[in-house]
C-alpha cells in the first residue's frame, strides 16, 4: 500500500507534471510533423516518419552521428538550463557560442607550439572563457543596473557574431572556403575509440571525445546546483532576490557568477563542435549560430534539469540524423527542415503545459487533502 501511495504522490506531483508536459510537447509536434509528411507524399509518409523516428540509432554510425550532433545543443542547453534555475533567461547563448568558438579555433591555428597532449585542451579553456566573459556583460549589467538579461544578451548576440566575423579576416581566414582556416591536428579533439566503435564499414561517424566532456559538464553543473552551497546561493537568489539579500547573500555577485557559468558552457560547446576534426570552420556571413537558440527548447523539454538536457539533446539530435535518413523516401530536404524546426519549437508549449497540468496538480492535492479532513471527522462523530 505505501508503494502505491508513493506512485499517487508522484503522479499528481509537480515533477510529474513537468515530465508529463514535456512528453505531450513532443507528441504534438511529432504528431504535426506527421500531418506536414502526409500532406508533401501520402504514400511515403509512414516510411519517411518511421525513418525520423528510428534514423538516428538505425546502425552504429546513424548512432555515432547522433552523439555527434547532440554535444553542441546539450551544451548550450546547459548553458539556458543553469541560468534558469538561478531566475535569469540567457538568451544570449548564440553569441557566446560563436565567441567560444572563434577563441577555440584561434588557438588551434596560432598556438601550434603547444605539446599535442595540451593543445586541445588549452583550447577548451580558451572557449570557456572567453564564452564566460562574454555572458558576464549581461550578468554586470543586471546585477548593478538592473537591465533586464533579455535585451542585453540579444544585443550581445549581434555584437558577437560582427566581432567574430572582422576577427576571422583578421587572424585566421581562409579566403577559398570563406570561413576560418582548419586548426592543427593537435587542436582537434581526441576520438578515443569513438571512430572505431561508431561506423559501418568505411563509413565513420563524428562522433568524438566531446560526448564524455558534455557528459561530465552535465554532472558538474548537476553538482554544483544540487550539492555546494554556490548553487543553494544562487538559486535562492533565482526564487526570491530579496530573501535572498535578506539572508546574507551578496545577490549582485550570485547573478554575475551565474551568466558566466552560463556564457562558458555555450562558449564550450562551440569549441567541441569546431574541434571535432569534421573540417568545418566558422562561416564568415551575418546569421546568428542556430545551436545557441536550440538550445532554449532543449532546456525547455529537459525541464532545465542537466540530466534531462542530456536526454532532450540526444532526442532532438536523433530527429536531426533521421531527417537525414528521410530523404530515401523523395522527401525535399524543406520538407525535413520544416519538421524538425516544428518539433523543436513546439517545445516552447511544455512551460504552458507545465503551469496548466501543475495547477491541476494542486487543485487534486487539495480536494484529496479536503477529503482525507472529512473522512477523519466523521470517523471521530461515529
Amino acid at each position: 500500500m505505501r508503494s502505491v501511495e508513493k506512485l499517487r504522490r508522484f503522479v499528481s506531483g509537480d515533477h510529474a507534471s513537468d515530465a508529463l508536459s514535456s512528453l505531450m510537447a513532443i507528441a504534438v509536434g511529432l504528431f504535426v510533423g506527421f500531418l506536414i509528411l502526409l500532406f508533401s507524399n501520402p504514400a511515403q509518409a509512414p516510411a519517411g516518419f518511421g525513418a525520423v523516428l528510428t534514423g538516428g540509432f538505425s546502425d552504429m554510425k546513424n548512432l555515432g552521428q547522433t552523439l555527434y550532433f547532440a554535444v553542441p545543443i546539450i551544451l548550450t542547453g546547459l548553458s539556458v538550463a543553469f541560468s534558469m534555475k538561478t531566475g535569469l533567461f540567457n538568451i544570449g547563448a548564440s553569441g557566446q557560442f560563436v565567441v567560444g568558438a572563434y577563441a577555440a579555433i584561434l588557438v588551434g591555428v596560432k598556438c601550434t607550439f603547444l605539446p599535442g597532449h595540451t593543445h586541445w585542451i588549452v583550447a577548451l579553456l580558451a572557449a570557456l572563457a572567453a564564452g564566460a566573459l562574454w555572458g558576464a556583460v549581461p550578468g554586470l549589467l543586471k546585477a548593478y543596473r538592473n537591465v533586464n538579461e533579455v535585451i542585453t544578451c540579444i544585443m550581445m548576440n549581434y555584437v558577437g557574431m560582427h566581432l567574430v566575423n572582422y576577427l576571422i579576416v583578421r587572424t585566421v581566414f581562409d579566403p577559398l572556403k570563406n570561413q576560418t582556416m582548419r586548426v592543427a591536428a593537435s587542436a582537434n579533439l581526441p576520438k578515443m575509440g569513438f571512430d572505431a566503435i561508431f561506423r559501418v564499414g568505411n563509413n565513420v561517424s563524428g562522433a568524438n571525445s566531446g560526448v564524455l566532456v558534455a557528459l561530465l559538464m552535465a554532472v558538474v553543473l548537476w553538482v554544483i546546483l544540487q550539492k555546494t552551497k554556490l548553487g543553494y546561493e544562487l538559486k535562492a537568489c533565482g526564487l526570491n532576490e530579496k530573501a535572498a539579500r535578506y539572508a546574507g547573500i551578496d545577490a549582485h555577485s550570485g547573478i554575475v557568477i551565474s551568466m558566466m557559468i552560463s556564457g562558458a558552457m555555450a562558449g564550450l560547446g562551440g569549441a567541441l563542435l569546431y574541434l571535432s576534426g569534421s573540417g568545418n570552420g566558422i562561416s564568415v556571413a551575418d546569421v546568428l549560430a542556430k545551436e545557441g537558440f536550440n538550445g532554449i527548447p532543449v532546456a525547455l523539454l529537459g525541464l532545465n534539469h542537466p540530466i534531462g538536457v542530456v536526454a532532450a539533446g540526444l532526442f532532438v539530435s536523433c530527429l536531426t540524423v533521421g531527417g537525414f535518413n528521410m530523404q530515401l523516401y523523395e522527401f525535399a530536404p524543406e520538407v525535413i527542415e520544416i519538421m524538425i524546426a516544428v518539433i523543436i519549437y513546439f517545445s516552447a508549449f511544455a512551460l504552458l503545459l507545465q503551469g496548466f497540468l501543475r495547477s491541476r496538480g494542486h487543485r487534486f492535492r487539495a480536494k484529496a487533502a479536503s477529503g482525507a479532513f472529512l473522512d477523519a471527522e466523521e470517523a471521530k462523530r461515529e
